[in-house]
């Protein structure tokens, strides 16, 4: 996608990207930084926070190890500062190099489920929905009832968006007390 957008206008960097979603790997990019120092552009996606955020729903002891919030940051935390990240980050000091770090996204601890009525099409994001024939309270959520204006994929005549909001889940109505004491209590995004 990032060469598309080279592309389309027009511009040729040197560049490279890489995903990282284990700790070799991201220990193999801090011990080849001298190829990172030749390139225009470095794009490095670590996703160990995105990782530990499905851990904590999906694994009973890592939901035990981050059972609050400041549990989860504290993790967080101790990741980071042994870190193949912060290790490049500190190496990168001793160069004339700029740094951006960003996020596609964060994560709520949810904690309060929002009935919602869709078809075998709608999305299972708990966090948002888009389908057509949405049933659900609009005074519990933020809806987009016309995707083009909010720049969004309109894949039929009458497909909506609707959106939790603070710390809200969104929840079928079938098997709904189990999905809800599955999910309370998680990160979600």
């Amino acid at each position: 996608m990032f060469q598309t957008q080279l592309n389309r206008f027009g511009k040729k960097y040197k560049y490279f990207y890489e995903k990282i979603s284990h700790l070799k790997t991201g220990e193999k990019v801090v011990d080849n930084i001298n190829d990172l120092l030749n390139n225009q552009l470095n794009i490095l996606v670590y996703n160990y926070i995105d990782m530990l955020s499905h851990a904590i729903t999906e694994i009973e002891m890592i939901r035990e190890l981050a059972n609050d919030e400041p549990a989860y940051r504290s993790l967080t935390l101790s990741w980071f500062k042994h870190s193949p990240l912060f290790a490049l980050i500190k190496e990168l000091q001793n160069h004339k190099f700029k740094i951006i770090i960003t996020t596609d996204h964060g994560t709520v601890r949810v904690k309060n489920p929002v009935k919602v009525v869709g078809d075998k099409n709608t999305s299972t994001n708990l966090r948002y929905k888009n389908g057509r024939n949405l049933n659900y309270n609009p005074k519990e959520v933020f809806e987009i009832r016309d995707p083009q204006k909010a720049h969004l994929p309109k894949t039929n005549i009458s497909t909506s968006y609707i959106f939790a909001i603070n710390d809200d889940f969104l929840a079928y109505p079938n098997n709904y007390n189990y999905y809800v004491s599955y999910y309370k209590d998680t990160f979600q995004h």
